[in-house]
Protein backbone atom coordinates (compact mmCIF):
# COMPACT_ATOMS: atom_id res chain seq x y z
CA UNK A 1 0.00 0.00 0.00
CA UNK A 2 3.29 2.17 0.26
CA UNK A 3 2.56 2.71 -3.44
CA UNK A 4 -0.42 4.58 -3.34
CA UNK A 5 1.71 7.16 -0.84
CA UNK A 6 3.51 8.17 -4.47
CA UNK A 7 0.71 7.60 -6.88
CA UNK A 8 -1.73 10.20 -5.88
CA UNK A 9 0.78 12.96 -5.63
CA UNK A 10 2.35 12.22 -8.61
CA UNK A 11 -1.46 12.43 -10.59
CA UNK A 12 -1.97 15.42 -9.36
CA UNK A 13 1.27 16.90 -10.10
CA UNK A 14 0.89 15.48 -13.69
CA UNK A 15 -2.50 17.25 -14.00
CA UNK A 16 -1.11 20.46 -12.72
CA UNK A 17 1.32 20.44 -15.22
CA UNK A 18 -0.46 19.34 -17.94
CA UNK A 19 1.61 16.11 -18.77
CA UNK A 20 -1.54 14.40 -18.68
CA UNK A 21 -4.70 14.72 -19.56
CA UNK A 22 -7.25 14.53 -16.69
CA UNK A 23 -8.93 11.84 -18.28
CA UNK A 24 -5.80 9.58 -18.61
CA UNK A 25 -4.54 10.43 -15.65
CA UNK A 26 -8.12 9.33 -13.82
CA UNK A 27 -7.71 6.10 -16.12
CA UNK A 28 -4.67 4.88 -15.02
CA UNK A 29 -5.30 5.60 -11.19
CA UNK A 30 -8.49 3.41 -11.85
CA UNK A 31 -5.90 0.08 -13.21
CA UNK A 32 -3.23 0.29 -10.99
CA UNK A 33 -6.17 0.39 -7.87
CA UNK A 34 -7.49 -2.70 -10.13
CA UNK A 35 -4.21 -4.20 -10.12
CA UNK A 36 -4.13 -3.50 -6.57
CA UNK A 37 -7.18 -5.12 -5.69
CA UNK A 38 -6.79 -8.47 -6.81
CA UNK A 39 -4.36 -9.56 -4.79
CA UNK A 40 -6.21 -7.65 -1.78
CA UNK A 41 -9.25 -9.48 -1.99
CA UNK A 42 -7.65 -12.98 -2.48
CA UNK A 43 -5.97 -11.74 1.08
CA UNK A 44 -9.09 -10.76 2.75
CA UNK A 45 -10.89 -13.92 1.61
CA UNK A 46 -7.48 -15.93 3.21
CA UNK A 47 -7.71 -14.09 6.52
CA UNK A 48 -11.05 -13.84 6.41
CA UNK A 49 -10.75 -17.89 6.33
CA UNK A 50 -8.31 -17.91 9.05
CA UNK A 51 -10.67 -16.10 11.28
CA UNK A 52 -13.54 -17.94 10.90
CA UNK A 53 -11.73 -21.43 11.66
CA UNK A 54 -10.64 -19.43 15.12
CA UNK A 55 -13.66 -17.81 15.72
CA UNK A 56 -15.82 -21.97 14.81
CA UNK A 57 -12.96 -23.24 18.01
CA UNK A 58 -13.69 -20.63 20.32
CA UNK A 59 -17.48 -20.94 19.53
CA UNK A 60 -16.78 -24.53 19.98
CA UNK A 61 -15.59 -24.01 23.38
CA UNK A 62 -18.24 -21.48 24.70
CA UNK A 63 -15.53 -18.98 24.67
CA UNK A 64 -17.93 -16.01 23.85
CA UNK A 65 -15.41 -13.25 25.08
CA UNK A 66 -12.68 -14.48 22.86
CA UNK A 67 -15.50 -14.88 19.78
CA UNK A 68 -16.48 -10.97 20.49
CA UNK A 69 -12.72 -10.43 20.48
CA UNK A 70 -11.76 -12.32 17.42
CA UNK A 71 -14.59 -10.23 15.06
CA UNK A 72 -13.37 -6.95 16.61
CA UNK A 73 -9.44 -7.44 15.39
CA UNK A 74 -10.83 -9.21 12.19
CA UNK A 75 -12.80 -6.03 11.60
CA UNK A 76 -10.10 -3.51 12.39
CA UNK A 77 -7.19 -5.58 10.62
CA UNK A 78 -9.48 -5.90 7.77
CA UNK A 79 -8.95 -1.91 7.18
CA UNK A 80 -5.31 -1.92 7.91
CA UNK A 81 -4.72 -4.57 5.17
CA UNK A 82 -6.52 -1.82 2.33
CA UNK A 83 -4.16 0.85 4.18
CA UNK A 84 -7.22 2.43 5.30
CA UNK A 85 -7.62 4.21 9.34
CA UNK A 86 -11.34 3.88 10.60
CA UNK A 87 -12.01 7.55 12.29
CA UNK A 88 -15.03 7.48 14.92
CA UNK A 89 -16.61 10.35 15.83
CA UNK A 90 -19.82 9.97 18.75
CA UNK A 91 -18.42 7.58 20.81
CA UNK A 92 -19.59 9.25 23.88
CA UNK A 93 -23.67 8.20 22.83
CA UNK A 94 -22.29 4.34 22.53
CA UNK A 95 -22.69 2.75 25.65
CA UNK A 96 -21.13 -0.78 25.27
CA UNK A 97 -23.19 -2.43 27.99
CA UNK A 98 -26.50 -1.10 26.70
CA UNK A 99 -28.61 -2.59 23.61
CA UNK A 100 -29.82 -1.15 21.02
CA UNK A 101 -31.60 -1.22 17.62
CA UNK A 102 -28.40 0.12 15.57
CA UNK A 103 -29.56 1.28 11.75
CA UNK A 104 -26.66 2.59 9.61
CA UNK A 105 -26.50 3.59 5.88
CA UNK A 106 -25.88 1.29 3.36
CA UNK A 107 -23.02 1.65 1.19
CA UNK A 108 -20.38 -1.09 0.81
CA UNK A 109 -19.57 -4.62 1.76
CA UNK A 110 -17.08 -2.48 4.34
CA UNK A 111 -20.17 -1.66 5.84
CA UNK A 112 -20.54 -4.41 7.94
CA UNK A 113 -16.65 -4.62 9.22
CA UNK A 114 -17.11 -0.52 10.11
CA UNK A 115 -20.08 -1.69 12.54
CA UNK A 116 -18.03 -4.71 13.88
CA UNK A 117 -15.10 -2.80 14.59
CA UNK A 118 -16.67 -0.36 16.77
CA UNK A 119 -19.32 -3.36 18.29
CA UNK A 120 -18.74 -6.61 17.93
CA UNK A 121 -21.21 -7.69 20.04
CA UNK A 122 -24.06 -7.05 17.50
CA UNK A 123 -26.62 -9.39 16.03
CA UNK A 124 -26.86 -9.08 12.02
CA UNK A 125 -30.42 -8.60 10.60
CA UNK A 126 -30.37 -8.84 7.04
CA UNK A 127 -31.35 -10.42 3.58
CA UNK A 128 -31.16 -14.19 3.47
CA UNK A 129 -29.14 -13.79 0.65
CA UNK A 130 -25.64 -12.69 2.21
CA UNK A 131 -26.07 -16.46 3.75
CA UNK A 132 -24.92 -17.98 0.23
CA UNK A 133 -21.48 -16.69 0.04
CA UNK A 134 -19.00 -18.85 0.85
CA UNK A 135 -16.80 -18.54 4.15
CA UNK A 136 -18.95 -15.06 4.76
CA UNK A 137 -21.98 -17.24 5.94
CA UNK A 138 -20.43 -19.26 8.38
CA UNK A 139 -18.77 -15.68 10.01
CA UNK A 140 -22.35 -14.36 10.44
CA UNK A 141 -23.78 -17.56 11.82
CA UNK A 142 -21.60 -17.39 14.52
CA UNK A 143 -22.12 -13.40 14.85
CA UNK A 144 -25.83 -14.71 15.06
CA UNK A 145 -26.68 -13.29 11.73
CA UNK A 146 -30.80 -13.47 11.42
CA UNK A 147 -31.27 -13.92 7.64
CA UNK A 148 -34.74 -12.62 6.46
CA UNK A 149 -36.38 -13.16 3.21
CA UNK A 150 -37.67 -9.19 1.71
CA UNK A 151 -41.36 -10.42 1.64
CA UNK A 152 -41.11 -11.49 5.50
CA UNK A 153 -39.42 -8.26 6.78
CA UNK A 154 -43.45 -6.53 6.81
CA UNK A 155 -44.56 -10.00 8.90
CA UNK A 156 -43.88 -8.59 12.62
CA UNK A 157 -44.57 -11.73 14.42
CA UNK A 158 -41.87 -13.43 12.29
CA UNK A 159 -39.54 -10.74 13.05
CA UNK A 160 -40.28 -10.87 16.52
CA UNK A 161 -39.85 -14.94 17.02
CA UNK A 162 -36.27 -14.73 15.20
CA UNK A 163 -34.90 -11.88 17.53
CA UNK A 164 -36.37 -14.20 20.67
CA UNK A 165 -34.18 -17.19 19.34
CA UNK A 166 -31.47 -15.76 17.52
CA UNK A 167 -30.52 -12.28 19.11
CA UNK A 168 -29.83 -13.49 22.92
CA UNK A 169 -30.42 -10.32 23.92
CA UNK A 170 -27.36 -8.92 21.91
CA UNK A 171 -27.70 -5.21 20.15
CA UNK A 172 -29.43 -5.81 17.06
CA UNK A 173 -27.55 -4.04 13.93
CA UNK A 174 -29.64 -3.14 10.66
CA UNK A 175 -29.42 -1.49 7.27
CA UNK A 176 -32.84 -0.32 6.59
CA UNK A 177 -32.22 0.31 2.98
CA UNK A 178 -31.99 -2.91 2.47
CA UNK A 179 -29.58 -3.00 0.10
CA UNK A 180 -26.53 -1.25 -0.58
CA UNK A 181 -26.81 2.71 -2.46
CA UNK A 182 -25.64 2.39 -6.75
CA UNK A 183 -25.27 5.82 -7.02
CA UNK A 184 -24.06 7.43 -3.30
CA UNK A 185 -27.54 8.65 -2.38
CA UNK A 186 -29.35 7.28 1.20
CA UNK A 187 -32.40 4.62 -0.37
CA UNK A 188 -35.47 5.10 0.57
CA UNK A 189 -36.17 3.19 4.34
CA UNK A 190 -37.64 -0.12 4.64
CA UNK A 191 -40.15 -0.35 7.69
CA UNK A 192 -38.93 -3.82 9.37
CA UNK A 193 -36.00 -1.92 11.39
CA UNK A 194 -39.58 -0.17 13.06
CA UNK A 195 -41.06 -3.50 13.71
CA UNK A 196 -37.79 -4.45 15.70
CA UNK A 197 -37.28 -1.61 17.18
CA UNK A 198 -41.16 -1.23 18.86
CA UNK A 199 -41.11 -5.50 19.82
CA UNK A 200 -37.70 -4.64 21.44
CA UNK A 201 -38.12 -1.32 23.47
CA UNK A 202 -34.29 -0.71 23.13
CA UNK A 203 -32.93 2.53 21.93
CA UNK A 204 -32.37 3.68 18.45
CA UNK A 205 -28.88 3.96 17.19
CA UNK A 206 -28.57 5.74 14.34
CA UNK A 207 -24.92 5.51 12.90
CA UNK A 208 -23.83 7.35 9.39
CA UNK A 209 -21.09 5.69 7.25
CA UNK A 210 -19.03 7.86 5.05
CA UNK A 211 -16.52 7.08 2.68
CA UNK A 212 -17.49 3.45 2.33
CA UNK A 213 -19.62 4.19 -1.31
CA UNK A 214 -16.75 5.73 -2.68
CA UNK A 215 -14.09 3.36 -1.21
CA UNK A 216 -16.20 0.01 -2.70
CA UNK A 217 -19.48 0.44 -4.31
CA UNK A 218 -21.27 -2.86 -5.10
CA UNK A 219 -21.29 -1.39 -8.89
CA UNK A 220 -17.32 -0.89 -9.17
CA UNK A 221 -14.78 -4.04 -8.61
CA UNK A 222 -11.77 -2.21 -7.41
CA UNK A 223 -10.87 -0.57 -4.07
CA UNK A 224 -10.36 3.09 -4.35
CA UNK A 225 -7.42 3.15 -1.55
CA UNK A 226 -7.05 6.84 -1.27
CA UNK A 227 -10.72 7.47 0.37
CA UNK A 228 -11.06 8.63 3.61
CA UNK A 229 -13.60 7.02 5.79
CA UNK A 230 -14.89 7.36 9.01
CA UNK A 231 -18.02 6.40 11.21
CA UNK A 232 -20.44 9.32 12.69
CA UNK A 233 -22.09 8.00 16.36
CA UNK A 234 -25.40 10.02 16.37
CA UNK A 235 -27.03 10.94 20.27
CA UNK A 236 -29.50 7.26 20.77
CA UNK A 237 -33.59 7.83 20.40
CA UNK A 238 -35.17 6.43 22.87
CA UNK A 239 -38.69 4.58 22.98
CA UNK A 240 -40.70 7.21 24.85
CA UNK A 241 -39.57 9.45 22.05
CA UNK A 242 -41.16 7.93 19.05
CA UNK A 243 -43.92 6.04 21.09
CA UNK A 244 -46.49 7.89 19.99
CA UNK A 245 -45.43 8.47 16.44
CA UNK A 246 -46.83 5.85 13.83
CA UNK A 247 -44.26 3.92 11.12
CA UNK A 248 -43.57 7.08 8.34
CA UNK A 249 -43.02 9.52 10.93
CA UNK A 250 -40.49 7.13 12.99
CA UNK A 251 -38.95 6.14 9.56
CA UNK A 252 -38.75 9.55 8.91
CA UNK A 253 -36.79 10.98 11.98
CA UNK A 254 -34.16 8.19 11.75
CA UNK A 255 -33.67 8.96 7.98
CA UNK A 256 -32.76 12.42 8.59
CA UNK A 257 -30.57 11.94 11.66
CA UNK A 258 -28.40 9.96 9.61
CA UNK A 259 -28.43 12.31 6.42
CA UNK A 260 -27.35 15.12 8.28
CA UNK A 261 -24.50 14.04 9.13
CA UNK A 262 -23.97 11.97 5.15
CA UNK A 263 -21.37 13.24 3.20
CA UNK A 264 -21.72 11.60 -0.05
CA UNK A 265 -19.03 14.00 -2.25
Amino acid sequence: MCLLLFIDPLFDIKEKFLFFSPTFAIGMRSTIYTVLTIPVFGLLYVFTALTVLTLLLFASLNMERAVRAGINCWAQTVFLLIGKKLRISGMEHFDKNKKYVLIANHASLFDIMAIMAIHPGVSWFGHVRLMRIPVFRKLLRIINYIPVHKGSIRNTKEIVQQISEKSKGLTIAIFPEGTRTVDGNINSFYRGFVHVLRASEMELLPVTLNGFYHLKPKNRFYIKFNTKINVIIHKPIAPHEIHSKNDEEIIQTAREVIQSAYAYA
